[in-house]
């Protein structure tokens, strides 16, 4: 059954304890995941999103449990994507003509994947929707994360339906922010943002912006995925303003893979430079060969600074670090600085390669980075610290 969220709206989502990779293999979900759909009862009845195809049936029969399908008035596509969309073709066919209301873009992602001209209502920011006691009012909210999504704001009861802004993947009996750990779900929003989000934070910024501007009253943040913000919902809209200026913290990251672990030395011998220089920064080491990627990232959101290292293999780099370095080059991050190191044979390519890459993906980089030859003796070692105070040294002077 669902669960009430107020006198007038019902969550008729699914809550996924399962899912441990999202978007494909791109993403992890270490605590699962939910798909938040919502029931409006009002004057007239709204349906908000559906849920991933895989549960489409044990969707529609719930929510046959909750109201005749045919008393439905409206269906509102706040986006697109088949983890909010997958159960419409399973809902359409039993109520064909219900209008859906949505972008134009999304009227052209939902085509394009159902491959079904149902009866589209194309909304822009500012468009309302009288429903009784309650005037639905959708803001267009495109790349966040897709050009067709909009949020949907329920005026007496003040509610913003979020879609993909403020959620997090997060499984849990309960469905209010103040019933769940803070700490975990900080975390978890946090890496939803810095996983999903983060490459659109001048589109995050300026829409966040606009909706304060508006000055609409919210009681409830009700996002398409994880936990609904009650307590203090501002709080999350708050907490994008920060994560979208260049977010970082007093933390620096080594990332490398290694073969034979000259590599992995190296690394360990750069992390104890830069704790000599200054106990107080925190410094973690991650093998991106071993380490979850989805992780890895969510740490380059918020560090300072990172270091990148990879033995010369083929005049190249290891695919691990070509992996992350990719999706740290999609993350679009910004104010961040960088450098390399590597252990060779007989070539090195790899420092320079890393350099090439890094400066791409917009880091600055702080110094050419730390070449060694083979497997790095205590005199090597040795270097290597005093390259990880400098290198901190370095990071100081940049602002």
């Amino acid at each position: 059954m669902g669960k009430k969220i107020t006198d007038k709206v019902t969550w008729v989502g699914k809550t996924d304890w399962e899912l441990r990779k999202f978007h494909g293999d791109e993403y992890s979900t270490h605590r699962g995941s939910s798909y938040n759909s919502y029931l409006i009862r009002d004057k007239k009845n709204v349906l908000i999103d559906t849920v991933w195809m895989p549960y489409d049936k044990e969707f529609i029969s719930k929510l046959k449990q909750e109201i005749d399908l045919n008393k439905i008035d409206y269906i509102i596509a706040n986006h697109g994507e088949v983890d909010h969309s997958g159960s419409l073709p399973a809902l359409m066919k039993e109520i064909p003509d219900t209008p859906i209301y949505c972008t134009a873009n999304a009227v052209k992602s939902i085509k394009g994947q159902y491959h079904e001209d149902w009866n589209f209502v194309t909304v822009k920011t500012g468009d309302k929707l009288e429903i009784g006691e309650n005037t639905l009012t959708f803001i267009e909210a495109p790349m966040l994360h897709w050009p067709d999504t909009m949020f949907t704001y329920m005026d007496k009861d003040k509610i913003l339906f979020s879609n993909d802004g403020f959620g997090q993947h997060f499984a849990s009996e309960s469905i209010f922010n103040d019933m769940v750990d803070a700490g975990q779900l900080e975390e978890e929003a946090l890496k939803y943002y810095a996983n999903i989000l983060s490459p659109y934070s001048p589109m995050v910024t300026k829409k966040v912006k606009e909706i304060l501007g508006m000055n609409l009253p919210i009681d409830l943040i009700c996002p398409s995925h994880g936990i609904i913000w009650r307590d203090n919902p501002m709080q999350i809209v708050h907490k994008y303003l920060q994560w979208a200026d260049a977010y970082k913290e007093n933390q620096i990251i080594i990332i490398y893979d290694t073969m034979w672990n000259a590599t992995r030395k190296m690394a360990e011998a750069i992390a104890e430079g830069i704790r000599i220089a200054d106990p107080a920064v925190t410094v973690k080491l991650y093998n991106s060969s071993k380490t979850d990627k989805t992780d890895i990232i969510t740490e380059v959101f918020r560090s300072r600074a990172i270091i990148v290292g990879s033995p010369t293999v083929n005049n190249g780099y290891l695919y691990s670090i070509a992996g992350i370095l990719e999706l740290i080059r999609g993350a679009r991050l910004k104010k961040k600085a960088a450098a390399a190191f590597g252990s060779y044979g007989w070539s090195g390519e790899a420092v320079k390669l890393i350099n090439e890459q890094l400066i791409k993906a917009g880091f600055t980089l702080i110094d050419d980075g730390f070449r060694a030859e083979w497997v790095p003796d205590e005199n090597t070692l040795s270097k290597l610290r005093e390259y990880g105070k400098a290198f901190y040294a370095k990071l100081s002077n940049i602002k």
